[in-house]
C-alpha cells in the first residue's frame, strides 16, 4: 500500500478565471504598496499655498528615494490609503496596536535649501475631526480654550506617519538663521531665493473701475481680487511679473505691498507676544536647530524649544520654580537629537507654514516633490503642466 504519492504537477487543469484575477490583484496591491512606500507616491495639491509654483489640482509624484524612504511607523494599515477609510469621513484606516520606531533608509541626498518637500504636519498629532484641515487643534485651543474644544469636537490623536501630508518649500536647513523684515525673507542675513511664481499681497487702487477677474485669469492670476470696502481698493495676490503688467493698466492709480508692520500676532509661532513681537511679515531672527547642537535654556527662549523637547524628542520636561527639569534631572541646557527645517509656502500671505506651527522635524519628512504628472482646473486639463519637473 502506498501512503505517499508524488503529486502530478501537470494535471492539465487550468486555473479558474477568478483565481487568476485574484492572484493578479494581490500582486498588484503588494507591488503598488512597495512602490508607494519605498520609491514614489502620488500626491494632489489641495490648496493655493504654493501658487504659482504649484496649483490646486496639480497631481505630483513625490520621490521617497531622494532623502531615503521612511519605514512605516504604523505598519497595520490599509494599503494605498493614508489615514481614513475610503468613503468615510473619520474612520481610521490604520491600527495603533503595533508601533515601530522612526527609521529611514539611506537616500541619494539630504534636504537642501529651496527644495520643495512633502511632510506630515507636525501640528497634526491631535485632530478635531469636524473642522477644516487647515485649522489645527492647537489653534482651536488658543482661540476657544481646551475645555470648550473637547466639549464641542471629536478629538483624536494621530501617529506620525498618519498625520496630514503637506507640501512647502524648505527655506531654512539646520543651523540657518532666518528673519522676515517687511515681508522679505532673509537667510543668514542675505535675501532668500524668491521662486519665479511666488506671490504676495498688494493693495490695488483703481480710478473706481472694478478689476476684471476674467482679465486677471488670462494672466494666470487664479485668486479673485478682494474688495476692501473702500471705493476702488482691492486686495490681490500677484507675483513680480503680474505687478509689472498691472501697473500699466490705465484704471490702476497705485499699487502698494500689503505688509503687517506693527501688530504682534498671537497666532504666530511661538505664540508668546510677551517675548516675541512677531507676525507673518516681520518675524525672527530664529535659528533652525541642528542635531548635536546645544542651546542654553531661558524663560525667554523656552517657547521656541519646548515642543521640540517634550513632543518631538519625547522627553519628560517640566518647569518648577523657574528651574528646568529634564527626565527628572535639573538642567540649564538642551542638546537636540534631530535635525529641523523651516518651510514656507510660495504664496506667502496664503500659507499656513512654519510661521504658524514652528520647526519641521526630520522624522516628519515624507519625500521630495518630483514631477507634475496631471493637472486640471474648471476649464479642463492644463496641458502645459503635464510631466513638468518641480523646482
Amino acid at each position: 500500500m502506498k501512503f505517499f504519492r508524488r503529486r502530478n504537477e501537470n494535471t492539465g487543469k487550468k486555473k479558474s478565471m477568478l483565481r487568476e484575477w485574484l492572484n493578479a490583484g494581490i500582486f498588484a496591491i503588494v507591488a503598488a504598496t512597495l512602490i508607494r512606500m519605498f520609491i514614489f507616491e502620488a500626491y494632489c495639491i489641495p490648496s493655493g499655498s504654493m501658487e504659482r509654483t504649484l496649483l490646486v489640482n496639480d497631481y505630483l509624484f513625490v520621490s521617497k528615494i531622494s532623502y531615503g524612504p521612511r519605514l512605516p511607523v504604523t505598519p497595520l494599515s490599509l494599503p494605498l490609503v493614508h489615514n481614513k477609510m475610503p468613503f468615510t469621513s473619520y474612520s481610521p484606516s490604520y491600527s495603533t496596536l503595533v508601533r515601530w520606531p522612526y527609521k529611514r533608509l539611506p537616500g541619494f541626498s539630504s534636504i537642501e535649501r529651496n527644495d520643495i518637500v512633502v511632510f506630515n504636519l507636525p501640528a497634526g498629532d491631535t485632530v478635531a475631526l469636524e473642522v477644516e484641515e487647515n485649522v489645527n487643534y492647537y489653534e482651536l485651543v488658543r482661540q476657544l480654550g481646551r475645555q470648550e474644544v473637547w466639549n464641542s469636537y471629536h478629538i483624536i490623536p494621530r501617529p506620525l506617519d498618519k498625520r496630514e501630508n503637506i507640501i512647502k518649500r524648505c527655506v531654512g536647513v539646520p543651523g540657518d538663521t532666518l528673519q522676515i523684515r517687511n515681508g522679505q525673507l532673509f537667510v543668514n542675513t542675505k535675501p532668500a531665493f524668491v521662486a519665479p511664481g511666488s506671490e504676495t499681497q498688494y493693495l490695488v487702487q483703481t480710478n473706481g473701475e472694478a478689476l476684471n477677474p476674467a482679465r486677471l485669469k488670462e494672466m494666470g492670476i487664479i485668486d479673485e481680487p478682494t474688495a476692501t470696502g473702500q471705493p476702488g481698493l482691492y486686495l490681490c495676490n500677484f507675483n513680480q511679473s503680474d505687478l509689472a503688467t498691472i501697473k500699466t493698466w490705465s484704471s490702476v492709480t497705485s499699487i502698494t505691498p500689503f505688509i503687517n508692520d506693527e501688530q504682534s500676532d498671537p497666532g504666530v509661532f511661538p505664540f508668546d507676544t510677551a517675548h516675541f513681537h512677531w507676525n507673518q511679515d516681520n518675524f525672527g531672527p530664529v535659528v533652525v536647530p541642528s542635531k548635536g547642537t546645544t542651546v542654553q535654556l531661558t524663560a525667554a527662549n523656552l517657547p521656541l524649544y519646548q515642543r521640540i523637547i517634550q513632543i518631538y524628542e519625547g522627553n519628560d520636561f517640566t518647569v518648577k520654580n523657574g528651574s528646568f527639569i529634564l527626565n527628572g534631572q535639573p538642567v540649564t541646557s538642551y542638546t537636540f537629537k534631530m535635525n529641523y527645517y523651516w518651510v514656507m509656502g510660495d504664496n506667502r500671505h496664503n500659507s499656513i507654514d512654519s510661521r504658524y506651527w514652528g520647526f519641521l522635524p526630520e522624522d516628519h519628512v515624507v519625500g521630495k516633490a518630483w514631477i507634475t504628472w496631471m493637472s486640471y482646473d474648471s476649464d479642463g486639463i492644463r496641458w502645459s503642466r503635464l510631466m513638468k519637473a518641480i523646482r
